[in-house]
């Protein structure tokens, strides 16, 4: 209350005085343009003007307010459009997993129009074409995504080169890999697509060339690797040997020297030199291969050989039996080069003694083979039969009960009285 009244008491106070300072000296403003002028005293131009300033401020703030309102009706519309297209977006994605390609690329094509990155929906929208056979829309959604981001040159490429591959078009994968890998220098994706063209197009030089590049920025496990290299260079043999025995002895000279004590490789040369001839020269190098390292496949591959000496091969093979007596491989050879030899009881011998060890379907076969030959149809059929069902994987499935002994004799007799007649 006190507040209050010494308020009031300075105003009233402020207003004696201001009337008092008026009356004591009015003041006087004369403001003159052109032809016109305009004469007032001091205190009711200073109202004036504190009247038109107001009057100016009121217009200015009023005008804020419009525009603020348009650009907030303009934002919201915005927003609400980039809502709306990353929703479209988003069900565009899940369709394309889910498979449904056409809706996909009809929700991911609308959801481009209003979205600040619209990359991803024309990339995948082309991948969509391409599952639906569009080649033109395929083409054309690449093309508006390399048009949409100035710096997606490489990604549009190596999309491109994708679908390609997955078509089986390895020349025209292959030549846009090679554009974009001078852009990309060695990014690990172009490498790993490469690969893949390189593969499709059997082109084993090039994937020799590649596999420094894809060691050093490890594209690959270690494991993929070895294969990729076993089957690199078994192509190489290969391509070697149709050129003549010459060039596959070129070849592997050719072949890297850790690569050369790998079995798998030693069997591919092998069996290439036994096919070009002569025979010695693949029986001298499975006999010097073995010296250093004893690997069946290459024991394998020598009970194979045909023409040549055959009676000292045959010696020869026996001379390591000292140190190799239970290797299936090795008496699964001599067998074959006893029955080269016309040796059919130490061949029989041979390849019972590999059966105890392995029984595997290609020693079944021989045996039966044998047997057949030798006039014993009964084992013969037992070890054609356990070979074959060793070969093939069969699904379970109940069997009929045997029938009794007597119920076996009257079917019999029966058939005998018919063959009789």
């Amino acid at each position: 209350m006190r507040k209050l009244f010494l308020l009031v008491l300075i105003a009233l106070l402020a207003g004696v005085g201001l009337v008092a300072l008026i009356e004591t000296d009015p003041g006087y403003i004369l403001v003159a343009y052109g032809n016109y002028t305009l004469e007032t005293s001091l205190w009711v131009g200073l109202a004036v003007l504190l009247l038109f300033t107001l009057l100016v401020y009121g217009v200015v703030r009023l005008l804020r307010k419009l525009f603020a309102g348009q650009q907030s009706l303009l934002g919201w519309l915005g927003n609400r459009r980039s809502r709306v297209a990353g929703r479209l977006t988003t069900r565009g994605l899940i369709n394309f997993i889910e498979g449904n390609w056409s809706k996909s690329r009809r929700q991911l094509v609308r959801g481009a129009k209003d979205n600040e990155a619209p990359l991803l929906n024309y990339l995948i929208a082309a991948r969509a074409s391409h599952r639906l056979g569009e080649m033109d829309k395929m083409r054309e959604y690449l093309g508006a995504a390399e048009a949409a981001e100035s710096e997606a040159g490489i990604a549009v490429e190596l999309t491109q080169a994708e679908l390609k591959l997955s078509s089986g078009q390895y020349e025209q994968a292959l030549a846009t890999l090679e554009r974009a890998r001078r852009n990309a220098g060695r990014h690990p994706h172009v490498l790993d697509l490469l690969c893949k063209a390189y593969q499709g197009l059997k082109d084993w030089n090039s994937l020799a060339r590649l596999l420094p590049d894809l060691r050093k920025y490890k594209v690959c496990s270690d494991q993929e690797l070895a294969l990729l290299e076993r089957d690199v260079y078994a192509g190489l043999l290969a391509a070697g040997a149709a050129e003549g025995s010459e060039a596959l002895q070129r070849q592997w000279q050719a072949t890297p020297s850790e690569l050369r004590l790998r079995p798998e490789l030693l069997e591919i040369y092998a069996q290439k030199l036994a096919e070009l001839g002569p025979v010695e020269a693949a029986e001298k190098f499975i006999q010097r291969s073995l010296k250093q390292a004893w690997h069946g496949e290459l024991v394998r591959v020598y009970g194979l050989l045909q023409g040549g000496n055959g009676h000292k091969r045959l010696a020869q093979a026996e001379s390591w039996l000292d140190d190799h007596r239970d290797d299936a491989a090795l008496l699964l050879a001599l067998g074959r080069l006893c029955c080269r030899e016309e040796l059919w009881g130490k061949a029989r011998d041979y390849f019972e003694q590999c059966y105890k060890l392995e029984r595997s379907p290609e020693v079944c076969a021989e045996l039966g083979r044998l047997l057949a030959a030798l006039g014993e149809p009964r084992p013969s059929g037992a070890y054609f039969r356990e070979g074959l069902l060793a070969a093939t994987k069969l699904p379970e499935l109940p069997s009929p009960a045997p029938l009794p002994e007597s119920n076996q004799l009257e079917q019999a007799a029966p058939a005998a009285a018919g063959s009789g007649t």
